[in-house]
């Protein structure tokens, strides 16, 4: 791995945390993603599953986690199963996790390999009466193909058809939404990188570059700082582009005159960082596009002051469209009868702001979370508005991550990323 070895404290606090959810005489299991095909021999680079990594700080594939707290063997309440490792695969596809290894990265002391799992899962499986399973229930999530966790947890429900069973899924949404000190950290350190990405963009960015050369400047600097790359497929859209709101092509040359909207983030461990910034071609905003960009700023920085504990989203999120009405109405691309007469499913404002304005982050760029439970301390946050004119030809959109605090204004995990249209200028003509 690229990173800093992680302190396995944190893994260990984290299946306590688990652990402490389970119901009486219960065990749960975790898996490691597939490594996915494309065709022929190749694959895609390896992705761990985010909740076995969140629970053990295992990032290899073939791996299994098991928490049994109530295991009448000690030796058995967590167990760890990984592909055995030997001289051959050290020669082709490098070093995998010796028994010793698995215990300092995870702080978990019984480390079985793969061939040994289901003699071992017999045992322990006579001693529990219910089995927590592991799916996927994140309200974006929309998964086309049977995953390792789905054939593992197949395999299970057939061989033990008399357990009960429950979910783990709802456990750890709420558990991942709070981060531990070290995971904030840790999304500081892919914030901190995304920074530099962007900082050697302003200095990179004039009239006849191409979107996909902006691309390259930021994952030459993410990979420079110890980071895999872009957390989520980047952004880079210049002129109108920056109306499409997921438009992922960057091939367009950057014209003088436009704005370019950049929406990156860079991992890092794992750990997602969430950034947009809109920046002008030529290195200066006109008149018209300052003040779009003054009105997104002010949303962005209203909105940011709303994040303290307790708040609800759904509420929150009509809060911050009152805020944009008013900004929409200062510019002149609403008017009064159209508030009067806005559909209440869908208010005016929505056509120039049709998406939301925040959600979780944290191992997952759009990471776990009940939407419908209170905000509280040590949530991380997107804060992203933005103000989209097609006839106009721009779209603007800001976004910065912070940290719902206890009783101060949420913390800005990019309040050093620039922001400021002037100190934008500024840092283009330098």
């Amino acid at each position: 791995m690229k990173y800093s070895p992680i302190n396995n404290q944190l893994f260990i606090k984290n299946r306590a945390k688990f652990a402490s959810k389970m119901k009486p005489n219960s065990i749960a299991f975790f898996n490691s993603n597939d490594i996915y095909p494309i065709s022929a021999d190749s694959t895609l680079p390896f992705e761990q599953h985010r909740d076995i990594f969140y629970l053990s700080g295992v990032d290899q594939e073939e791996s299994v986690l098991v928490i049994f707290p109530d295991c009448p063997k000690a030796k058995h309440k967590e167990i760890l199963f990984l592909r055995e490792t030997n001289a051959h695969i050290a020669v082709w596809e490098g070093e995998k996790l010796t028994k010793e290894k698995a215990f300092e990265t995870s702080g978990i002391k019984t480390v079985y390999w793969l061939q040994d799992m289901e003699k071992v899962v017999f045992e322990i499986m006579t001693q529990c009466d219910t089995v927590y399973i592991n799916t996927n229930e994140h309200y974006r999530s929309n998964v086309q193909l049977e995953t390792r966790e789905d054939r593992f947890t197949k395999w299970l429900k057939q061989k033990y058809p008399a357990h009960a069973v429950a979910k783990s899924n709802p456990i750890l949404q709420r558990l991942r939404s709070i981060k531990e000190d070290v995971e904030l950290e840790l999304i500081q350190q892919a914030c901190d990188i995304t920074e530099k990405g962007f900082k050697r963009v302003l200095d990179f960015v004039k009239p006849g570059v191409t979107e996909y050369e902006i691309e390259a400047e930021y994952i030459h600097e993410f990979i420079r700082n110890r980071s895999k790359g872009f957390a989520y497929t980047p952004i880079i859209a210049s002129g109108n582009n920056a109306n499409v709101l997921h438009y992922i092509e960057n091939n367009k040359v950057c014209k003088a005159g436009d704005l370019i909207l950049m929406d990156v983030g860079a991992e890092y461990a794992n750990y997602a960082s969430d950034m947009t910034r809109t920046i002008p071609v030529s290195g200066k905003f006109t008149k018209r596009q300052k003040d779009v960009y003054n009105a997104v700023l002010r949303v962005k920085n209203e909105a940011t002051s709303m994040l303290v504990p307790g708040t609800i989203w759904e509420d929150y999120h009509v809060e911050v469209g009152k805020l944009m009405t008013s900004e929409l109405l200062g510019l002149g691309l609403l008017d009064k009868a159209d508030v009067k007469n806005e559909n209440p499913e869908w208010p005016a404002y929505k056509a120039y702001f049709m998406h939301g304005t925040s959600h979780h982050m944290g191992l997952d760029t759009h990471d776990y979370g009940i939407l419908t439970d209170p905000m509280e301390p040590n949530m991380v946050f997107t804060v992203e508005p933005g103000i989209y004119i097609p006839e106009e030809g721009f779209g603007i959109r800001l976004e910065d991550d912070v940290v719902i605090q206890n009783t101060v204004a949420p913390l800005n995990l990019m309040k050093n990323i620039p922001i400021e249209p002037d100190e934008i200028e500024s840092l283009m003509h330098t």
